[in-house]
Parts: structure tokens; C-alpha cells; sequence
């Protein structure tokens, strides 16, 4: 049987609407080394076009896709009668099919907003692109109906994204909004409710980070007709389009609702550094801190100084260039040093490809300003892998973790409630969960765990959302439930309780063994469990996951589970 991985990429063209074609360049493995493609499910490229009197096409894919998409598009189409190609927004990775589409169609004006202007000139080395640049009050007819409108909704990583509507047959082509990262044979989200946690990381990928921005596009869009999204990636969305979008609205409102937020200022010459940022801000966010993501390169000063000034803490990320910090880092330095008293939190980040004096520059002025640190300094040379994204994710964590406990006041121990001391009555066998996935690995204590099915056997654990070990919780993921023996669980206990750097290897010091599924079995357990995830809900500050058994085994025959007996059901 041939698995994903080994599928061949390929161009899938389908109608979806009147005069509307779809063509989606799928790449089945992990397409990039970006939090959002965490969950290596794959993903689409979903360019569209649409033939009117007029001929669009939108949104052509990146290199990787480049011959095959042209291939695909020229049997579909006469490439010289193609008249606009619509850009979402411009990214150096579509130079390539951008400039071979326009080489053998040289009659092409390109659609885009004026940012979108700037960086294609940039990208495509020419300033004499033929460009028409839409604002939000502009039209484009092209003809039978097909009267384009287009509604600039940019934010700090995607400043000239661009979502276009169709009037004639209601699609609105929403290019990173309401998108996710998956692959498969389905064009449409029919039994949506199997993809909402994918969808839900892409949100918390990337769009958290930018809660004002994606309201405000939102809003924009609320006035039209909406029949379908055509996002940049994944299924189109039409038989969930009512719930995605009202859970948009209520995500957006849980990032609102954080007591606490974090400025994360940065600036990125490759791509690299905005990566970092983007890991970073996923693990600030899914400890309940709100993150404003400021890209200064595009934020006015005073913007830069009022985010500063209602945050609780900062970070700064810079590349390397010429052995400086860009013209944009060094002016929000200047902001954040005349702005921020030195009791916020702090933290520096950076990629470089020889030397990241940058980095170390924005370091060493925060600690002669007095400022603490949330996290060792991050250094990337050139790209990040998946390790260095676990760093970064958990490092933003323990930025936010400690932003919480500097909040908490003092104040004397009040006595459990009723509710609180029944609810902790509720008994939990101790367990130690370990999960490897390629270089990474991670661990944590648990109680809260609980058989779920007999047909297959299957149980839940509760994992909190700020766990390091939710990264690797994911469905399809392979995890190792350990199951701690009264009288021999304490050692193990006391190990996995201690804090951990962000990276650090938790099963130093500890007798294991690797399991089938690839994760460590602890040898001193009373037995394990080797378990794959099949899907996970939403509980408050937690995630419920819900696995089945594939193997197991009892280590030891006449041991005795290790149990955790509470007092208060309101804390571990």
C-alpha cells in the first residue's frame, strides 16, 4: 500500500461554481518547516480561475508546484487569453511560477493591493510589472456577471493580503483566512466536523497572533453574501460555512479576553525570523496570553509605542544584516527603550546566516536597561527545523507562565468550597505520558486519564492547553501511557514535576526503553500502554484526547496502580 509520504505531488482540477475552476497543487508530506505545518498532514495550493468575457486566475502556487500547475492550467486554458492573475498576497516562493506564467503570457496584468504592488516588483526584479492596484473601493468586470470586488484585510505577517468576492456565484477567495493545512481527495469540507482541529491550529497559527487585524476583517466581510470561502489552503468551505465562521468569532473573543498580552515586535529579511516569531506567539497564546504581533517594518511608531505600553511583557526578534539589526528593529528598540519600565518581561530572538550580531546587540541593551528575561536568548543560523520550533513554542510558554505567576497576588489560603472538595474526591491513577516524533520528544504526569471504550479499547487524558506535550497530541500522533506503581512512583513523580528548559531533554536520568509506536516506555512502571490519538475536544484549560490501544504490557504482575488523592478539585 502506498502511504501519503510516497504519493507523487499532483494537480487535482474541479468546477465548483459558474465559470469557476479550481485547481489544487497537493502535497500529501510536510510541505514546509513552519509551526502551522506542525501537524504534518500535508496541504493544498489552491489557485483558482474564473472565465468570463474576461479571463482571472487567482492566487498561482509556489515553486514547488511550478511545472505541474502550468501543465495543468495550460490543458484547462489557452495561457494567452488569461487576462489578470489576482494575488492573495505576495510571497517570494511564487517567483518562480509567477515569472514563467508571465514569460509565456506577457499580456498579464496583475491584480493586488498596494503593498502587494511593492513586494512584486520586488519579487519579480522588474519594476514595469503590469500592475492595477485595488485599495477596497475598486471593481474588475469580467463580464457575464463576474464584477470582482476586493477587500484589502491585511495584518502584521500578511501585509498586503487581499480577499476577492464574486458576486455571480458568492465565493469570497479569502487567502489565509479560514484555510487549513491538510491534504486529501475531498474539494468541499462535507463532514467538516473531522477537520475542526485542523482548522483550529491554523487559527491558532495564524491568526491568534493577530486577533485585532482578523475582527477587523471580519467585519469587513460580514456585509457580503457569502455563499462559500475559496481559502489559499485545505477543503473549500461551504457545508460548515455558518460554524467556521462563528468560531472564528469565538476564538478571536477567547484572545480578546486574555488579562494579559505580550508586544511581539519583529522583522524578517528571509522569512526566517517571522517562523520564529510564529512559534513563539503559538506557545504564548496557547497558555491564554494574548499576543499583538507587530511586524515593524509596516507599524507606525506610535503603534509600536501603545502596544508596548499595554503590554505586560515585550519580545523582539531581528535577522542579521550586514552585521547590524535593520533600520526597523533598531527604531523599536528605541520605542521600547524610551517606553517600557524595566519591571516588564522580556525576551530576544533571531536568525542569522554567519554571525547574528543583531541578536546579541538588542540583548545587551535590554541588560544594561534592567531588564529580566522570560527565556534564554534564541540564535537560529539560517533555517529552523522542527527542534527549533518545539524551542521556540515552548520558550513562549514559559514567557507567558511567567507573566501569570508575576500577576498573582499573594494573598492567605482560603478553604476549598464544597463543590471544590467533592470535585476532588474524584480519583485519578498516576501516569507519566511520553510521545517521540522524529527528533522530538516529550513527557508529562498525569491523573486525569480514564478508559473511554471497550470496542476498540480506548481512554481520555486531560491535557492542559500550556503543556509542552500538546504539540505532540495531535490526531494521528502515537503516545506511551505509563502507569506508575504505588510505593515505586515517587522518584519518577518528583522527576517529571521539575520545570524544564525549552529543549531539554526530560528523559535524562530516567530508565526507558522505545516502545513500537517510537515513544519511551519508563521500565519502572507498573505497565504501559501504546496508543495513537483519534481526535480531541475542546474543555476549558484543557484538551480532552481521546486514543485507542494498540499494544500494552504489565512490567510488574503484583504491583498496585499509584493513585492521586486531592483535597480541592480547583488545582493539581
Amino acid at each position: 500500500m502506498t502511504s501519503s509520504v510516497d504519493k507523487p505531488r499532483n494537480v487535482q482540477v474541479l468546477p465548483i461554481g459558474t465559470d469557476t475552476t479550481i485547481l489544487r497543487s497537493r502535497s500529501w508530506s510536510r510541505l514546509r518547516f513552519e509551526i502551522e505545518y506542525a501537524l504534518a498532514k500535508g496541504t493544498t495550493a489552491n489557485s483558482y480561475i474564473i472565465q468570463g468575457q474576461k479571463t482571472a486566475v487567482i492566487d498561482p502556487p509556489g515553486e514547488t508546484f511550478t511545472q505541474i500547475y502550468l501543465d495543468a492550467l495550460q490543458q484547462r486554458i489557452d495561457l494567452t487569453t488569461i487576462d489578470y492573475v489576482i494575488l492573495g498576497h505576495v510571497n517570494p516562493n511564487r517567483a518562480a511560477t509567477l515569472k514563467a506564467l508571465w514569460a509565456v503570457a506577457p499580456q498579464i496584468t496583475f491584480i493586488c493591493s498596494n503593498p502587494g504592488a511593492k513586494n512584486l516588483r520586488g519579487t519579480l526584479d522588474n519594476q514595469d510589472v503590469p500592475v492595477k492596484v485595488m485599495r477596497g473601493d475598486e471593481t474588475l468586470n469580467l463580464g457575464q456577471g463576474h464584477d470582482l470586488q476586493f477587500i484589502p484585510t491585511p495584518n502584521p505577517r500578511y501585509a498586503d493580503q487581499l480577499c476577492t468576492y464574486d458576486p455571480q456565484t458568492e465565493i469570497l477567495y479569502s487567502d489565509k483566512l479560514f484555510g487549513s493545512h491538510i491534504c486529501g481527495d475531498q474539494v468541499f469540507d462535507e463532514g467538516w466536523e473531522t477537520i475542526n482541529e485542523d482548522r483550529r491550529y491554523y487559527f491558532d497559527c495564524l491568526m491568534a497572533p493577530h486577533p485585532r487585524q482578523v475582527e477587523t476583517a471580519l467585519d469587513k466581510l460580514a456585509d457580503l453574501s457569502i455563499r462559500m470561502y475559496a481559502p489559499g489552503h485545505g477543503p473549500i468551505v461551504r457545508y460548515g460555512f455558518i460554524e467556521l465562521t462563528k468560531a472564528y468569532r469565538q476564538w478571536l473573543k477567547q484572545q480578546a479576553s486574555a488579562d494579559l498580552t505580550v508586544a511581539l515586535i519583529y522583522a524578517s529579511a528571509y522569512g526566517n525570523t517571522t517562523t520564529l516569531a510564529q512559534a513563539i506567539a503559538r506557545g504564548i497564546t496557547k497558555a491564554g496570553v494574548g499576543v499583538e504581533s507587530i511586524n515593524c517594518e509596516f507599524t507606525e511608531p506610535e503603534e509600536i509605542r501603545a502596544a508596548v505600553e499595554k503590554s505586560a511583557g515585550f519580545v523582539i526578534g531581528s535577522p542579521t544584516l550586514g552585521g547590524h539589526a535593520p533600520t526597523p528593529v533598531q527604531t523599536a528598540l528605541g520605542i521600547v527603550l524610551s517606553t517600557a519600565t524595566n519591571d516588564k518581561l522580556s525576551g530576544v530572538f533571531g536568525s542569522f546566516g554567519w554571525s547574528g550580531e543583531a541578536v546579541d546587540l538588542i540583548e545587551n541593551k535590554l541588560k544594561d536597561a534592567g531588564f529580566r528575561f522570560g527565556f534564554d536568548t534564541i540564535r537560529v543560523k539560517f533555517k529552523p527545523d522542527d527542534t527549533t520550533l518545539q524551542l521556540c513554542e515552548q520558550a513562549g510558554t514559559d514567557f507567558a507562565q511567567g507573566l501569570k505567576k508575576a500577576k498573582k497576588v499573594r494573598v492567605p489560603t482560603q478553604p476549598a468550597t464544597n463543590i471544590e472538595q467533592a470535585v476532588g474526591r474524584i480519583v485519578g491513577s498516576l501516569c507519566i505520558v511520553t510521545a517521540k516524533e522524529g527528533d522530538i520528544s516529550s513527557a508529562m504526569l498525569a491523573s486525569w486519564v480514564s478508559q473511554a471504550s471497550f470496542n476498540p479499547p480506548g481512554l481520555t487524558v486531560a491535557l492542559a492547553k500550556d503543556r509542552a506535550l500538546e504539540t505532540l497530541m495531535h490526531s494521528g500522533n502515537k503516545f506511551v501511557l505509563n502507569i506508575l506503581e504505588e510505593g515505586k512512583h515517587i522518584g519518577l513523580m518528583k522527576h517529571f514535576l521539575k520545570p524544564f528548559a525549552p529543549g531539554q531533554d526530560r528523559f535524562a536520568d530516567v530508565a526507558a526503553e522505545q516502545s513500537e509506536n517510537g515513544s519511551p516506555v519508563l521500565t519502572e512502571s507498573l505497565a504501559y500502554l501504546e496508543c495513537s490519538v483519534q481526535s480531541r475536544l475542546e474543555s476549558g484549560d484543557h484538551w480532552l484526547v481521546y486514543a485507542t490501544v494498540d499494544n500494552g504490557k504489565v512490567l510488574s504482575k503484583d504491583g498496585v496502580t499509584a493513585v492521586h488523592q486531592r483535597k480541592t478539585g480547583s488545582h493539581y
